[in-house]
C-alpha cells in the first residue's frame, strides 16, 4: 500500500460491497425516477408508474425491489398503498444525480 493510502482513512471493502449492492438497486432509469419522486412526496403505485410511463405492474416490481433493500415504505390509507423513502442517505444521491445529468438536455 502506498504512503498516501495510509494517510487517509479508507472504508473497508466489505461496506464498500454493500454500498455497490445497494447502488446496483437504484441503477435503473425508472427506480431513479421513482425516487426523484418519492422525494418530493408521497405517491401510489399508479401515479409512479404514469409518471415512468410504464405498467402499474411494472411499477409494482420496481417499489418492491427498492422496499427489500431498506430504501422504502409504504402506508395503506383505505384501498390505496402509498410509497414513502425510508433512507434519508438516497436524498444525496439524487442530488448527485441531478447536479451531472439534469443539464444534459
Amino acid at each position: 500500500m502506498n504512503a498516501k493510502a495510509n494517510n487517509h482513512r479508507l472504508t473497508p471493502l466489505d461496506a464498500l460491497e454493500q454500498a455497490a449492492e445497494c447502488l446496483k438497486t437504484i441503477a435503473h432509469p425508472h427506480r431513479l425516477r421513482i425516487l426523484q419522486m418519492l422525494l418530493r412526496g408521497r405517491y401510489t403505485v399508479g401515479e409512479l408508474a404514469e409518471a415512468c410511463g410504464i405498467p402499474s405492474h411494472m411499477a409494482s416490481e420496481h417499489l418492491r425491489l427498492m422496499q427489500r433493500s431498506g430504501f422504502l415504505t409504504s402506508q395503506k390509507e383505505g384501498r390505496k398503498a402509498y410509497y414513502e423513502v425510508a433512507e434519508p442517505h438516497l436524498a444525496k444521491i439524487m442530488q448527485c444525480v441531478e447536479a451531472k445529468f439534469d443539464n444534459q438536455r
